[in-house]
């Protein structure tokens, strides 16, 4: 990425949050980086993680709601990432962790569509101020080293939200692979069809073949170190895709909550089908500067009312940033 195009992205992501997110990004970050560690090079967040090249080709429902050229029918190239949740790039593998699959959709005319998706149907906050709340709360203490569980407990008691996530999180199994574990969105997003009707919604990457998880004995066996390999045998048998949907919101439901889920009753719709076509062979590749910034949308997209979702941009210039002043790793 060239000098021009970094600063222009950076000023994007400024202006994209300057009128709903009032936490200042350098500050969310500086937190990340005292509650997981500081790792020069690595991502903040989904620090643990290799890139993939990947297609999409959408479907005629897609074509329906939104105008959007990702749906034209035509296969689309993707620069995919998939990672282990949090900041430190020898997090385990096996443990009951968040598994994330960003996307980078390489559009007709230069557009770009970007998204992180997480494997859980709940972000970590309602807000970025409880967000920065709960990691300051989770900051070790200077003397002894780790939390004090006593602020810990009273900031997720003042904010329940908070534990969804982790609740979640722990009522799975380890997932077996990248490749069988459903993403979420997690924020709501409009998709705007050729008439201007604006049909909101939460979507999901599903993986064709079905989930997998792995036993406690199982993820044991596996170590800390099998998912990246894992997955460039499964991708080489021709065995990962996911079918890309949306869940169709009704009046009355929350669209400004990434902590809560659309009910589970709401009709869902396939958008499109993406397939992983290949994975990098060691820790470069195309993903390496890319910040997946889930605020660069294509015509046919609209962002929802979700300040969580309008926080994330700038926090993402401030850390890629960073690593590229440090020398950017995978």
């Amino acid at each position: 990425m060239n000098s021009h195009a970094f600063g222009l992205m950076l000023a994007t992501a400024a202006l994209s949050t300057s009128a709903l997110a009032q936490v200042d990004p350098n500050k969310l970050v500086d937190a990340q980086e005292a509650v997981g560690g500081k790792f020069e090079g690595y991502r903040r967040s989904g620090a643990k993680g290799v890139c993939a090249m990947a297609e999409f080709v959408g479907s005629a429902e897609g074509r329906a709601l939104s105008t959007a050229s990702a749906f034209n029918g035509k296969p689309v190239p993707v620069i995919a990432r998939f990672s282990v949740g949090g900041g430190n790039p020898k997090a385990p593998d096996n443990a009951r962790s968040q598994r994330n699959l960003a996307l980078q959709f390489n559009l007709p005319k230069g557009e770009v569509w970007q998204m992180g998706n997480i494997s859980a149907p709940v972000f970590g906050a309602a807000t970025p101020e409880q967000f920065l709340g709960r990691l300051e709360s989770l900051t070790p203490d200077p003397e002894t080293k780790k939390p004090n569980p006593e602020k810990v407990k009273a900031f997720a008691d003042a904010n329940p939200e908070v534990l969804l996530q982790g609740k979640y999180l722990a009522s799975q199994p380890v997932p077996a692979s990248y490749g069988a574990v459903n993403y979420w969105g997690v924020h709501a997003f409009g998709f705007v069809d050729a008439k201007g009707k604006k049909q909101f919604g939460k979507w999901i990457f599903e993986p064709v073949g079905g989930t997998q998880g792995l036993s406690d004995d199982e993820a044991k066996a596996k170590g800390p170190d099998f998912l990246i390999d894992e997955l460039r045998q499964r991708v080489a048998a021709g065995n990962v895709a996911f079918d890309f949907k949306l869940q169709l919101a009704e009046a009355g439901d929350r669209l400004d909550s990434a902590v809560t889920p659309l009910p589970e009753e709401r009709k869902k719709v396939t958008l499109g089908r993406l397939t992983i076509k290949s994975v990098a062979p060691d820790a470069t590749g195309a993903c390496l500067a890319i910040t997946y910034n889930p605020l660069t949308l294509p015509k046919g997209v609209e962002a929802g009312p979700d300040p969580m979702l309008a926080a994330r941009a700038a926090p993402y210039a401030v850390s890629l940033s960073r690593r590229l002043t440090e020398g950017a790793k995978q």
